[in-house]
């Protein structure tokens, strides 16, 4: 059996690896964790709708109607979505939060749904200029927002995800740039 030490201020993005790869249960089965704290995950929604068409420029008409069928409609198409970010930390002493969820849904309103609400992503938005308007990028992009001023709100939290509905069946979750596969 190998011994594994979780240090507490490595933990949420030593968790988050582990996690993100899929091999939680592969960790637990072989390891004997040693160092543990109260480690709790906290997490927002918030709504927003916005329209986009996935077209790549450098290609025909054709390959983008085959590539991205209805999705490339070239007067845009909508969706409803669904934002839920995910902060990890140890509770505050003094308040047992890890984030005070009222500023965390003000964050993500100011930062993100205010932008995005009602917009056209290929158009509207400035942080997607330039880039393919797929629900993946996005993810990225407000990753990088709330990333940049969440420390504005916590002292005891980090971002551990931003998960991101385009429909009820389809959607992707981000756990940041270090968790990057192969």
């Amino acid at each position: 059996m190998v011994k594994l030490v979780i240090l507490t201020a490595e933990r949420c993005q030593i968790v988050n690896i582990i996690t993100h790869f899929g091999c939680l249960t592969f960790c637990l089965e072989n390891f004997e964790v040693l160092s543990l704290t109260d480690m709790i995950y906290v997490s927002r929604q918030e709504h927003f709708n916005a329209a986009h068409k996935l077209y790549n420029p450098n290609w025909s008409e054709e390959k983008n109607n085959e590539v991205f069928g209805p999705c490339a409609n070239k007067n845009f198409h909508g969706h409803n979505f669904n934002l839920i970010v995910t902060v990890c930390g140890e509770p505050d002493p003094e308040t047992g939060f890890v984030v005070d969820l009222k500023k965390l849904s003000d964050l993500m309103k100011d930062e993100v749904t205010e932008v995005l609400d009602h917009k056209n992503l290929n158009v509207d938005v400035p942080f997607m200029q330039g880039k393919m308007a797929s629900t993946e990028n996005l993810a990225i992009e407000i990753w990088k927002l709330l990333e940049n001023r969440l420390s504005d709100i916590t002292s005891f939290g980090k971002l551990y995800s931003v998960k991101l509905y385009e429909t009820p069946r389809n959607f992707v979750e981000y756990f940041g740039p270090e968790t990057a596969g192969p």
